[in-house]
C-alpha cells in the first residue's frame, strides 16, 4: 500500500504525475473488478473520468473522510450517477470503504447501490436521474455562498450525454446569475452516450460558447493530461468571479485497447476474460491510497436548528375571510426569526405571498425565476446543507419539477414545498393552472408528507410544523379567501384531522380539505336543518391521513362517507381514506365528489358547481345515499 498527500500550492513533479496516472488506473482497474463481479455496471463511463478523480481528490478536493458531516468539508456530487463504479473506487482509494465492501457492488444489502445514494454518508444526493446533481450542486453552493458564507468548494461530476437536459442549463443559468465561484462543473466529454455518439461529440468550440453564453467560465482541457487538469482545478478554485465548467476531452473505455472510444460498451460489465485482459493493460490490481486536503477553516454565519429563536406566528379573527396562501406568507415572515430557513421562489411570489418574507429578509430569499426543476434542485441542495428551505410556486407548475421531488424522496431530502393556485377554484384561469393531479402526485414520492390546510389558522400552524418535519413536506394552498375556522389556539400535527361537526345521531361523515371543508360545513348546516345531522372531518394531514378518527367515523355513522375533493378522481382524498382502511374489517361506502371532466374558465362558484364539488352536490350525494333524492330526508 501507498499512500500520498500532496500540496496543490506546488507544482507537480514528475513523480506526482506518474503517481496520478498510476492512481487513474487503479480507479479504472477497481471499477472493472467490482461491475464485473456484480455482473452489472457502467465501467467504460467510469473509466473515461478516472484521470480527472484522480487529480481532484489528490490535490483539490478539501475533504475529511473521517467526518463527513464537518461543515466546511467540500463537496463532491456525482451528476453522472451511472459511473458508480469510480465513485466507489474513489472512496475505497481514500480509505473510507475497504476493499471488501468495493467487491459487494450492486450486490442485494450492500451500500455501493447502482447508482450513489445518501446510504453512504459521502454521498450528498442520489444522482441516478441525469441531470440532476449539477442544480442540486448550485443549491449547495448558493448556501456556502450566499447564507453560510463558508470557503467550501463544491465539484460535480458530469457526463456529456446529461448536457442535453434542460435542467444543466438552468443551473448554469442560475450559477451565472449569483455568480456563484465556490461551484466547479467538470464535463467528462467522452463522445460516446448509450446507444451511439452524444449530440456534439467532441466539438469542444461549442460546449465553450454553450457554457459561456450562461455567464459561466469555461476552461477546455485533454481530460487525460494530469498537468492540464491540475491546471485547470486550480484555476477553477481560484477564480474568485464566477462559476467554472471544466470541459475535458475524454475516451470511453481509455486504458483499455478492446473497448476504447468504440461504441457497444454502455452500461455493460467486461466478462471475466476480458477483465482479466483489461487488467493487466492498466498494469495490475494496485493499493495506493490518497489523503486529500484539509477543509479550509471557518465558521458558518447561520446557527441551525431554531434552538432559543422565539417565534411568534400570526393570529386571526374567527370567521375572517384569509387565503391560505396568504396565510403562508405571513407564517414564513414569522418563521424568518430562524436565521436557517430560506425561501426560494418560482417568480409568483406575489401570488404566493412569500414576497412578506423577502421584504424582511431579502439576503435569505431566492428568485429562481421561471426554473422549476432548478427551484426544486436549488431547495435540494440548500437541505443539503441542513437549512430550512421552503420552495413555493403555482401547484400545477410543480408538475415540471416532478422528477427532482421523486429523487428527492430517494435523497432523503428535507425540503418543504407550497403549492398555490389549486384545483378549480381557481376561477377564470382554466385548467392548464390548476393542479388537479398535485395531491396525488406528491402523495407518491418516498418518505412525503402531504398537506391541506383550509383556513388561516392551520395553514401557519402547519407552516410551523413544516419547518420541524423530516422528508419531502408538500402543502396545498388555495387562491380564494375562506372563513377562519380555527382558534388561534388549535394545534396541528401531520397526521392528524379535526372533526367539526359530530353529534350522536350522525348518519354520514363528509370529508373534504382545503376549499371543500367550506363546503362541507354549509352542506352539513342545510342538511341539519332538514333532520340530517353530518359528521365533518377536515382532512388537513392527507399523508399520512388519521386512520384513528376514519374509523371512528365508520363505525358512528355506519361507513357512510361523502368524500370531496378539488382534485381528479385518482389519488387524492378519497384514495387516501380508503387505501388507509382497506385492510379493516369494516370498511367505508364512499360518495366521492371530484373533479371529474376537464375544467373551463369561469368563477369559482361556476366551476365548483360544474365539477359537482360545491354544497349543493354535497346535500344532493347525501340525499341520494338516504334513498330519496330530491325529497325529504
Amino acid at each position: 500500500m501507498m499512500t500520498v498527500t500532496s500540496n496543490v500550492e506546488q507544482r507537480l513533479t514528475a513523480e506526482d504525475i506518474a503517481f496520478l496516472r498510476d492512481l487513474g488506473n487503479q480507479l479504472r482497474v477497481d471499477g472493472i473488478r467490482a461491475s464485473t463481479k456484480g455482473g452489472s455496471g457502467h465501467p467504460s463511463s467510469s473509466m473515461s473520468a478516472s484521470d480527472l478523480l484522480a487529480v481532484l481528490v489528490t490535490r483539490h478536493l478539501h475533504y475529511d473522510w473521517q467526518e463527513p458531516a464537518l461543515e466546511n468539508n467540500d463537496h463532491l456530487i456525482f451528476s453522472k450517477g451511472h459511473a458508480s463504479p469510480l465513485i466507489y473506487a474513489v472512496f475505497k482509494a481514500c480509505g473510507a470503504i475497504d476493499e471488501a465492501e468495493l467487491m459487494t457492488y450492486r450486490t442485494h444489502g450492500s451500500r455501493l447501490q447502482g447508482h450513489p445514494t445518501p446510504i453512504l454518508p459521502w454521498v450528498d444526493v442520489a444522482t441516478g436521474s441525469l441531470g440532476q446533481g449539477m442544480p442540486i450542486a448550485v443549491g449547495v453552493a448558493l448556501a456556502g455562498r450566499a447564507v453560510e458564507k463558508l470557503p467550501f468548494h463544491v465539484w460535480t461530476i458530469c457526463g456529456d450525454s446529461e448536457i442535453a437536459e434542460g435542467s444543466i442549463w438552468e443551473g448554469l443559468d442560475k450559477a451565472g446569475h449569483y455568480g456563484l465561484s465556490n461551484l466547479t462543473a467538470i464535463v467528462d466529454v467522452n463522445r460516446l452516450g448509450q446507444r451511439g455518439p452524444t449530440e456534439f461529440e467532441w466539438d469542444m468550440a461549442t460546449y465553450q460558447r454553450r457554457v459561456e453564453a450562461f455567464g459561466c467560465r469555461a476552461i477546455v482541457i485533454d481530460g487525460h493530461d494530469i498537468e492540464q487538469i491540475d491546471q485547470a482545478l486550480g484555476d477553477a478554485r481560484s477564480e474568485r468571479e464566477r462559476p467554472t465548467v471544466v470541459l475535458a476531452r475524454t475516451i470511453k473505455g481509455k486504458g483499455f485497447s478492446e473497448i476504447e472510444d468504440r461504441d457497444d460498451w454502455h452500461g455493460k460489465p467486461l466478462p471475466p476474460d476480458m477483465a482479466e485482459r483489461a487488467i493487466a493493460e492498466l498494469g495490475g490490481i494496485r493499493d495506493l491510497r490518497v489523503e486529500t486536503p484539509n477543509p479550509e477553516p471557518g465558521t458558518s454565519a447561520v446557527r441551525k436548528g431554531g434552538q432559543g429563536v422565539s417565534i411568534s406566528l400570526p393570529t386571526y379573527e374567527k370567521d375572517a375571510k384569509v387565503a391560505t396562501r396568504r396565510a403562508y406568507g405571513d407564517a414564513l415572515k414569522a418563521l424568518g426569526a430562524r436565521p436557517d430557513v430560506v425561501v426560494l421562489d418560482g417568480e409568483v411570489s406575489n401570488s404566493t405571498y412569500s414576497e412578506d418574507f423577502r421584504k424582511e429578509f431579502p439576503d435569505r430569499f431566492f428568485e429562481m425565476f421561471i426554473a422549476e426543476q432548478q427551484l426544486v434542485a436549488s431547495t435540494v441542495g440548500m437541505g443539503v446543507r441542513r437549512l430550512v428551505p421552503f420552495a413555493s410556486t403555482f401547484a400545477a407548475f410543480f408538475s415540471r419539477a416532478y422528477d427532482f421531488i421523486r429523487m428527492a424522496g430517494i435523497s432523503t431530502a428535507n425540503i418543504r414545498l407550497v403549492g398555490s393556485h389549486a384545483g378549480c377554484e381557481i376561477g377564470a384561469d382554466g385548467p392548464s393552472q390548476m393542479a388537479l393531479e398535485d395531491l396525488a402526485s406528491l402523495r407518491a414520492v418516498h418518505t412525503s408528507v402531504v398537506l391541506y390546510p383550509s383556513d388561516a389558522v392551520s395553514t401557519v400552524k402547519l407552516v410551523a410544523v413544516m419547518a420541524e418535519t423530516d422528508g419531502v413536506v408538500y402543502m396545498r394552498t388555495t387562491r380564494g379567501a375562506y372563513p377562519t375556522v380555527y382558534d388561534n389556539d388549535e394545534s396541528f400535527e401531520v397526521g392528524g384531522s379535526k372533526v367539526l361537526r359530530r353529534s350522536d345521531s350522525d348518519t354520514v361523515t363528509l370529508i373534504g380539505a382545503g376549499v371543500t371543508l367550506h363546503h362541507c360545513l354549509e352542506a352539513a348546516e342545510r342538511l341539519g336543518a332538514d333532520g340530517v345531522q353530518c359528521r365533518v372531518i377536515d382532512l388537513y394531514s392527507v399523508k399520512p391521513v388519521d386512520t384513528a378518527t376514519l374509523r371512528e367515523a365508520v363505525r358512528d355513522t355506519n361507513g357512510n362517507f361523502v368524500v370531496v375533493e378539488d382534485h381528479y378522481p385518482e389519488g387524492g382524498l378519497a384514495a387516501a381514506v380508503l387505501e388507509a382502511l382497506a385492510a379493516d374489517q369494516q370498511r367505508p361506502r364512499v360518495t366521492h365528489l371530484a373533479v371529474r371532466d376537464l375544467p373551463l374558465s369561469g368563477t369559482p362558484v361556476e366551476l365548483m358547481a360544474a365539477a359537482g364539488i360545491d354544497a349543493d352536490a354535497i346535500v344532493a350525494a347525501v340525499r341520494d345515499r338516504a334513498g330519496t333524492p330530491g325529497g325529504d330526508v
